[in-house]
Order: C-alpha cells, then structure tokens, then sequence
C-alpha cells in the first residue's frame, strides 16, 4: 500500500481564486474586497455540496495571511501559505460544527480568539455545516460575531442556511455558491485525467458529470474510483454506469421501444435481466423516469440545446427523437406520470419486483391508449354540459343522423343561429349535447369504477372501453386480447361483479368481458325512458329544450355515397365517437 497516496479531490483542491471552477460572481467580488482593503469580519458561504465553499474559505484565509498579503495571488511558500495547505491549526482554525455543536464548544472558541495570531496577519476561524450548531451555541457565538477583537475573521460555511438563525446571517456578508454547470466539471476532469494520464472517454466524463448534481468533489471523487481502470484500457460509459449502479442509454433504450409499441412480453424480460444483473426495481424506475424526461425535453426543445439539457452526444440524441416522433407530447407526460406513480409504490411495497413488472406492463398499454382515454375525457366533458370550448374538437364533426333522402331532394332541418361570416365559410355547429343526469353511460362507468376495490384492477379498466352498463347486465371491452382473458381467468371479475352490487343497490348483475372485435355488433345501451314518453307516429310526447333555431334549407347530394367513402378509413376512436352520438360524417 502506498502511505503517500493523496485523492484526487485533495490534490487538485483550487489554491487561488483563479484556479476556482466556476463561480464568477463571487472570485469577482472577493477579488475586488482583497484589492481594496475592505475585509469583513464575517462571512457567510452557502450552496450545494461539492462547490467550493470550503475551498474558497481556505483560499482566502491564505490571501489574506501570505507573507505578501492581503493579495489575490498568495505565494504558497511562506509559513502561513504552507500551514493553511497542511491543514494545520495554528492561526486558521477549522472546525467540523457537526461535532462541536454544544455551548462549551463555542465558549471553548471565544476563549481562544483572545490570542493573537502568530504567523499571519488575522486569526481566522472556518466554521464548517455551521447550521448544525445548537441554538445555545450560536447566542454564545452572536456578541463576538457582532464585535469580535480586530484581528479575527469567521467564515462560516453551510449546506442549510435556511436553519442559521437571521441575528447571526445578518452579521455576516452572504455569498451564495452556485451548482457548478456540467461543461465545467467536463472541462475540469478532462484536464486532471490528462494529469494523471487516465484514459476515459468523453461519454464516461460526461456520465460522471451529470450524476455529479452540479458538485465538483464528488466528480473528481467517482473519477479517481475509476482511474484504476483506465491504467490499462479507455473507461466507457457503461463503466461509470456499472460503478453507479445505472442503467445503460441503450438497454432503456430498448425498455423504452418495448413500452412504446406495446409489447409487455419484451419489456418484462429485459427488466428481469437488469433485475437479475444487480438493479433495485426502485433504481430501474428511477432510470426509466429520467430517460421519459430526456424524451420529453428532446421532444419540445431546440435541437442544439439539447447535449446540454440531457448530457447525451449525438448519436444517443438521435436515437432518442426517433422514439419521441412516435408519440405525442402528452403521451410523454402522461408515461413520465404513471412511472412516478409506480416509483411511490415500488418505494412502499413488499414485492417490490412485482409492482415492477405491473408497472411495466400497464406502461406498455398507456403508450398506446393514452390518446384514447384523452378522448374519452373530451367526450365525458361533452356529455357533463361543460361545452366544446373547453375541450379540443374531435378531428371529424359528427351529427344526429336525418332521416334519409333522394338524391338532390331538399328538406328543412332546425339549426343554431349563426353569423353570417360563418355561414360563408360553410361552418359546421358542433353537436348540442343533453346535460349528464348521472344515468348515461360515461357516468354510470365513473361510478362502477368507483366502486372497484382493488388498485390494480381500477388501473386495468382504465384501458377498457363500456359497451353496456345496466340492471340488464354489463358489457366492458378491451382493444387487448390479453385483458380479456387475464380477467376473465382470475378473480378480477369477481371484483367488478362486486362493484356492480353496490352501483345497483345489491342487484344481481352479470358482468361479460369482451374483446372490441366480439362487441363490434353490440350498440351502446344507455337507460330508456318509460314506455309512456316514447315516440308515436309523428306526435312527441318528450320535448327538449332547444335553443333558438331558424329554418334554414340545405341541398344533400347523394348522402349515402359520402358516408360509404369515409366509412374506409375510420378509426377506433371515431367508431367510438358514433356510437356514443348514434351519429354519422358530414362534410
């Protein structure tokens, strides 16, 4: 073993104020104060870890007791320079507050500050984490910071400022150490590896940089770790991700195609072999929610700024907005949603493996349905009276069906007045919907859904679609095969068989789950009125309100012919539209 060993953080520790790595603001204004003479009795540095706070203090405790000082280049030869390099307690004093937090600690130090220095200028008191002092110890602390003896100067240094109390930040100048930004701990590693001929890639600095949260110690930290390897061969970023016990671009890459295109088969095998290779379940999730972030910022920012959000090169980019054309942004939001949902569960389960593999696979089938259920929100906000104003239009008009009529006939329908600026542009009203009395389809599935007991089941008929909710019985269908028949095998339809006693006040209802091609015959069934209010002849008995109409006479040209065009290239979700609204296209 080498006794003469020194880390890499301490031997590339800044000495000057220009050697500093970032924070401009404060090399500035500490330069300025040492070059004109105003030196404060009391400072106060406050930032994330890993930012030069301790650093900067050393440093200006040795600009201000060089043999040649107060000056912004001390000589780092003199005895004062060498015993601050050393770290020996002469006439700068460190100490940890962490474990000198009572009063008599603090006496202890107003005792000694009544001596003076002995090889610099000032006595200079480093005060480290000084918020984990007690309340006792700082009084003790106030009246000697408020007017300590002329040649003391404290520097106290925290990670928590919001813990120090205000009489004692307000005796002290603050200055505020920013996270330190990613390019510059890459530029800063790349020089020391250069140094200590380290082979590394630029994808292995950049990994390490952006694990580092903005704190140059722990890069340089994690670098020296792995110095080791790069004696004999180039560090890769799947080294960094091994020693970080991450998850490597292309494997969530991979994840991320198998959620993407609904395959959950895939998607459980590649997490068991990331399971199985050393990964917690809450560590794969957490790597899964970070690459859906990088999906998200690819998907809505400016491509050259992109390496700088994410971290990731070219190539991995690329990749990335490959997957992100495929859905749309709120697709992406809603993935990132779900997965910090299974992020909590994970973090309170028992199997924690086994809330893993549900979140991958109801991932798999959000992916592909999310636009449906956002549609379905939309329909559910028309059916509540809410108005189309509130909600997006779906992408075809649809209308209550007219009575059919011969080629070129003409007939006088009822429609909202409109302006004429519309009518020039041949405007198409959108459909006037009754107000939800609770007894309609869409909110008798709210309620059944309500009622189901169990979590995963809830989840799982999110993905389904309604056909029939009545005394008569229940029809739910699922677009995925594999939902029917997973409840249909299993106690789940137990469970909403359960619910549906407690929506009809204890009726015995069956429950029929069935796949969107076996309920394509089936009509949506909503609750009738009496016998006494239907339709006889031409004579109404139900009148609703409606507002008010003028006769306007409209031309048709061959209905028949233009709904059979359109009817080539509809789409689940219109055909769900039509049924909901018993209606048909218009152009």
């Amino acid at each position: 073993m080498n006794g003469n060993y020194v880390p890499l953080y301490r031997k590339y520790r800044p000495q000057t104020l220009e050697a500093l790595v970032g924070q401009e603001h404060i090399k500035k204004t500490l330069t300025s104060a040492i070059e004109l003479g105003k030196i404060s009795h009391a400072y106060l540095f406050t930032g994330p870890r890993g930012t030069g706070k301790t650093s900067t203090a050393r440093i200006l405790a040795k600009s201000l007791n060089c043999k040649n000082g107060p000056t912004v280049h001390p000589c780092g030869e003199c005895e004062s320079c060498k015993d601050i390099t050393n770290s020996i307690p002469i006439d700068v004093i460190e100490i940890d507050a962490a474990s000198n937090r009572k009063v008599e600690d603090a006496q202890n130090i107003l005792e000694k500050i009544q001596y003076v220095p002995i090889n610099g200028k000032y006595k200079i008191y480093i005060i480290d984490e000084v918020h984990m002092l007690s309340t006792h110890a700082f009084n003790a602390l106030l009246k000697t910071l408020e007017e300590p003896p002329e040649n003391v100067i404290f520097i106290l240094a925290t990670t928590e400022v919001h813990k120090v109390l205000d009489t004692i930040k307000s005796r002290c100048q603050r200055y505020d150490f920013k996270r330190i930004t990613t390019s510059d701990i890459i530029k800063h590693l790349r020089y020391i590896s250069d140094q200590e001929k380290i082979k590394i890639s630029d994808d292995a600095l950049s990994v390490i940089a952006n694990n580092s949260a903005g704190g140059m110690r722990d890069s340089i930290s994690l670098l020296d770790q792995l110095s080791i390897l790069g004696e004999t061969r180039e560090i890769s970023a799947e080294d960094v991700n091994s020693i970080l016990g991450r998850i490597s671009f292309d494997v969530l890459f991979e994840l991320t195609n198998s959620i993407i295109s609904s395959n959950p088969g895939d998607g459980i095998k590649i997490i068991n072999d990331i399971y199985n290779s050393g990964n917690e379940p809450l560590q794969i999730l957490i790597n899964l929610s970070e690459y859906f972030k990088n999906m998200l910022v690819a998907k809505t920012c400016s491509r050259k700024l992109l390496p700088d959000l994410t971290g990731l090169n070219e190539t991995k980019i690329d990749k990335i907005l490959t997957q992100a054309k495929e859905l749309e942004t709120q697709q992406i939001v809603f993935l990132t949603e779900r997965t910090s949902y299974y992020i909590k569960e994970v973090k309170l389960a028992v199997n924690q493996h086994l809330w893993l593999e549900v979140g991958i696979i109801d991932l798999s089938n959000m992916a592909e349905n999310s636009t449906l259920l956002d549609l379905q929100n939309r329909i559910s906000a028309l059916e509540s009276g809410e108005g189309v104003s509130k909600v997006n239009r779906p992408p075809s008009v649809v209308t209550r069906p007219a009575p059919t009529q011969p080629a070129t006939t003409e007939k006088t329908v009822n429609k909202p007045e409109i302006d004429k600026s519309q009518s020039d542009n041949e405007f198409t009203p959108p459909p006037i919907s009754k107000k939800a009395d609770g007894k309609d389809i869409l909110s008798l599935w709210q309620d059944l859904l309500a009622n189901i007991s169990s979590t995963p089941t809830q989840a799982m008929l999110k993905l389904a679609t309604p056909v029939q909710i009545s005394t008569e019985g229940i029809v739910i269908t699922f677009k995925n095969e594999r939902f029917v028949s997973q409840i249909n095998d299993s106690n789940k339809k137990q469970i909403i068989q359960n619910a549906a006693k407690k929506l009809f006040e204890g009726a015995e209802v069956s429950v029929t789950i069935k796949s969107s091609s076996e309920a394509e015959s089936l009509t949506t069934t909503q609750p009738t009125a009496p016998a006494d209010k239907q339709i006889e002849g031409k004579q109404e008995s139900e009148k609703i309100e409606e507002p008010k109409t003028t006769d306007v006479k409209i031309k048709e040209t061959h209905p028949k012919k233009q709904s059979d065009n359109l009817k080539k290239n509809e789409t689940d979700q219109e055909k769900m539209i039509l049924d909901l609204f018993d209606g048909k296209y218009v152009e």
